[in-house]
C-alpha cells in the first residue's frame, strides 16, 4: 500500500530529557532461553562439583562466580570491569540466582583461589557437554590445532615470547584444542605457554581424548585430522594400533627424498581442472612402517613478473602448488583431498571463539585463573551450539569434508537476534511477567526455542 510522505515522515527534532531511575527493566531479555537451558543440563550443579573440594568464605560460592563469568561472555562483555555495566538487570540476576551482583573485586579474589584440581574439572565437564550429543553418531572427527592468545602484559605467568604472526615478540599462551567436526564444539583444551612447538604434549593429549571417548561407550568409526605440526612415527603408529583413521600433513620440503620424489613425479592423474595426483607408498628412513602417501597438485594462478604487453597478453601465468598427506584410510585421492581440506573449519571455530566469547582477552596476571577463563570462554561457546542442535534437528548428512551436520548461527548472531532484548519484568495479579516489544520475528524465535528446550526435557 502506497502512503503519503506526510504520513511516514516526522517534524520531531528535540532532544529527549533523560531520567535514571530504578525499575525492572532488562537489556538481555532473551537471557530466559538460556536460563531454561542451564536448567535443563544442570549447569549450575556441573560447576559446583568443579569447584566442591575447596573451601570458600564467599557469599556466592565459587560455582556462581563461575556461571557468571560464562554469562559474562554470552552477553558480549570483554574486560571483568564491564561486569559494573549490568549489575542491576533483573534478568542476569534470576539467571544466576542471585539478588545482587559480586563486585569486581569479589569475582578476581574468587579466580584467585582456583586451582589446578578446578581446571582439570571443568576440561571434564566440557567434555561432557560434548559428549551427549557425539554417543550416537556413526562415526567421529576429531581435528587437533593450536590457536595464539596473546597478551600485551609482560609479567602474566606462564607466558612466553613465541611464534606471533599478528605480534611479533608479544608473550602468549598457546593451547591445542580438540574440535568436534560433526558439531563444532570444542571437546577438549591442552593449555600451553607461547614458545612450544605445536607438537608439544600432542600425542598424550590426543591419546587422553580418543580414551575418554571410548570409555564413554562410543563405538563408531573414530577419525583425526591433523597438520604437518603433528607428523611423526609416534603419532602415525600409535592412531594405526588403535584404529583410529587418521590423515596427516607431510612437511616434505624438509624431507629430502619425499621432497625430490614429488620434483621428479611425471605422471599425475586428474581430479578436477585444478588437482590432479600420484599415489605412493612411502616412509622416512627412521620409520620401520610404510603408510599411503597421496602426493597432490594444484594448478594456480601466479602473477607474471617482468615488463607486460597488456594489450597483447593477459598479465598471469599458471603454477603448480604441491602438498602431501598420510593416511591409513581407504578413501580415493579426491575424497581424501575434500576431507583433508575440511579440517579448515577448525579456524572458523577459533575465529568465533575469539570475536565472540573473546577468547583472546587475558585477564589476570596468574595461569590457572586465565585457564580457567579460557575454559568458561569454550564452555559458553559450546552451550551456543547445544541450543541451537537442541532447536532443529540436523539438516545434512556426513559429507566429504565432514562438515557439521547443523547449519549454525554465529553467536553473535544469536546475541543480537535472541539475547539482546529489552523487557520489562512485572507482576499483573501476581504472576512474574516479562514483557517485550511486540516484533513478530523475535517472538517466533523465542517460542521456538522455549518449545524446544520444553520438548528436551
Amino acid at each position: 500500500m502506497k502512503v503519503s510522505k506526510k504520513a511516514v515522515r516526522s517534524r520531531a527534532t528535540s532532544i529527549p530529557e533523560i531520567r535514571f531511575e530504578d525499575q525492572d527493566l532488562t537489556s538481555f531479555g532473551g537471557l530466559v532461553v538460556f536460563q531454561k537451558l542451564f536448567e535443563a543440563i544442570s549447569l549450575k550443579d556441573g560447576l559446583r562439583r568443579c569447584v566442591r573440594h575447596l573451601r570458600s568464605s564467599s557469599s556466592y560460592g565459587l560455582g556462581t562466580i563461575l556461571l557468571l563469568l560464562v554469562t559474562h561472555l554470552m552477553l558480549g562483555w570483554r574486560r571483568l570491569r564491564d561486569l559494573d555495566y549490568y549489575r542491576d538487570d533483573p534478568i542476569v540476576k534470576r539467571t544466576l540466582g542471585l539478588s545482587r551482583l559480586p563486585d569486581v573485586s569479589t569475582v578476581t579474589r574468587a579466580l584467585r583461589s582456583i586451582d589446578l584440581g578446578v581446571v582439570d574439572r571443568l576440561r571434564a565437564l566440557c567434555r561432557e557437554l560434548a559428549l551427549g550429543w557425539i554417543m550416537g553418531l556413526p562415526r567421529l572427527t576429531l581435528d587437533f590445532d593450536g590457536t595464539v592468545l596473546t597478551t600485551k602484559s609482560r609479567t602474566t605467568e606462564g607466558t612466553a615470547v613465541g611464534y606471533n604472526r599478528k605480534a611479533k615478540g608479544s608473550r602468549s599462551y598457546y593451547p591445542l584444542m580438540a574440535t568436534v567436526a560433526q558439531t563444532g564444539q570444542v571437546f577438549d583444551v591442552l593449555h600451553r605457554h607461547g614458545a612450544v612447538h605445536d607438537s608439544r604434549g600432542a600425542l598424550a593429549f590426543i591419546e587422553e581424548c580418543l580414551e575418554k571417548v571410548r570409555a564413554e561407550g562410543f563405538c563408531g568409526r573414530l577419525e583425526v585430522r591433523l597438520d604437518g605440526a603433528h607428523f611423526s612415527d609416534k603419532t602415525c603408529h600409535w592412531l594405526d594400533d588403535n584404529g583410529v583413521e587418521f590423515s596427516v600433513s607431510v612437511p616434505f620440503e624438509r624431507l629430502t627424498e619425499l621432497r625430490e620424489r614429488v620434483r621428479s613425479q611425471k605422471r599425475w592423474k586428474r581430479i578436477d581442472e585444478e588437482w590432479s595426483y600420484a599415489e605412493v607408498t612411502w616412509k622416512p628412513k627412521s620409520w620401520n612402517r610404510f603408510h599411503r602417501c597421496i602426493l597432490f597438485r594444484h594448478r594456480i594462478k601466479k602473477p607474471r613478473k617482468g615488463p607486460i604487453q597488456l594489450d597483447l597478453f593477459e598479465p598471469i601465468e599458471r603454477a603448480y602448488e604441491y602438498k602431501v598427506v598420510m593416511t591409513n584410510k581407504r578413501l580415493s585421492a579426491r575424497a581424501l583431498l575434500h576431507y583433508h581440506n575440511g579440517r579448515g573449519a577448525q579456524e572458523g571455530v577459533f575465529a568465533e571463539l575469539k570475536t565472540g566469547m573473546n577468547l583472546d582477552y587475558i585477564p589476570t596476571r596468574r595461569l590457572v585463573p586465565n585457564q580457567a577463563y579460557l575454559l568458561c570462554a569454550v564452555i559458553a561457546h559450546n552451550l551456543g551450539r547445544h541450543l541451537q542442535m537442541v532447536a532443529s534437528p540436523p539438516s545434512r548428512g556426513t559429507t566429504m569434508r565432514r562438515a557439521t551436520l547443523w547449519v549454525f548461527d554465529k553467536f553473535d548472531s544469536l546475541r543480537k537476534r535472541i539475547i539482546q532484548r529489552a523487557a520489562r519484568l512485572t507482576r499483573p495479579h501476581g504472576t512474574l511477567t516479562m514483557t517485550m516489544s511486540g516484533n513478530t520475528a523475535t517472538e517466533r524465535e523465542l517460542r521456538r526455542l522455549l518449545s524446544a528446550l520444553d520438548r528436551a526435557a
